[in-house]
């Protein structure tokens, strides 16, 4: 005969439960980071509006240094496209990861010892190996012997240069022009001067992919198809 006493349902429901857990997943970390927050919210003139200002200006800080930067258009050197005035943004990321500027890229540099102690915007016309000459016999610019249109994009009535050049971009740099050839100070202007009117890579800020202001003339920025027919330079790869 089993002697050992069995627990009647009585007893079973008398016997003390185990405490519910309600503080959820996040429980004691949540908490303490809603308790941080609320000391830094009273601790800080203006409480939570004034922590989202400060949250919302960081965000701002490292978007603006990472990623795009506001430019705005100081001269007519690259009309009609970009007009004086206008707000384009500069891709900071175009040219990380290993990518490189391309012919036809509209870019943003530093010119310091090189065209000025200034940022400059500018058209890639020649990259690293490029031989780049002006002008053929209808007055076009060669690259790597072939002729390019470039009537899409020159201001109206401007020829693609009245400087005659000769020049092979060498390797790291960027010969770069004005779409408004008759008003723009560029490679064509410093090639006697130090670095031969070539930008370095290094220089580079970014690449200006968008005008944003003002709204009327809102629009992405293309690269255009008239380099694409352009051969690599003798010796490169690709």
């Amino acid at each position: 005969m089993d002697t050992e006493a069995q627990p009647t349902e009585r007893d079973r429901s008398s016997l003390p439960s185990e405490p519910e857990d309600t503080s959820g997943p996040e429980g004691p970390e949540g908490r303490s980071r809603f308790a941080l927050v609320a000391r830094i919210t009273d601790w800080l003139p203006g409480g939570r509006i004034s922590l989202s200002l400060l949250v919302c200006l960081l965000f701002l800080l490292i978007l603006n240094t990472f990623v795009v930067k506001p430019f705005q258009i100081p001269s007519g050197s690259m009309e009609n496209g970009l007009r004086i005035g206008d707000r384009v943004l500069v891709n900071r990321l175009a040219y990380r990861f290993g990518a490189e500027p391309q012919r036809g890229d509209v870019v943003v540099f530093d010119g310091t010892g090189y065209f000025g102690d200034a940022d400059y915007i500018k058209r890639v016309v020649g990259v690293g190996g490029d031989h780049v000459v002006c002008c053929d016999q209808e007055g076009r610019i060669q690259v790597n012997g072939r002729s390019v249109d470039e009537s899409t994009f020159l201001h109206p009535g401007d020829s693609p240069s009245t400087v005659r050049f000769d020049v092979v971009v060498p390797d790291g740099t960027l010969f770069v022009l004005g779409d408004h050839r008759s008003d723009s100070s560029d490679s064509r202007d410093h090639l006697g001067s130090p670095g031969g009117g070539m930008i370095p890579v290094a220089e580079v800020i970014g690449r200006a992919d968008w005008i944003v202001w003002p709204l009327g003339h809102a629009t992405r920025l293309h690269r255009p198809d008239a380099y694409a027919r352009v051969p690599v330079p003798e010796g490169a790869h690709g």
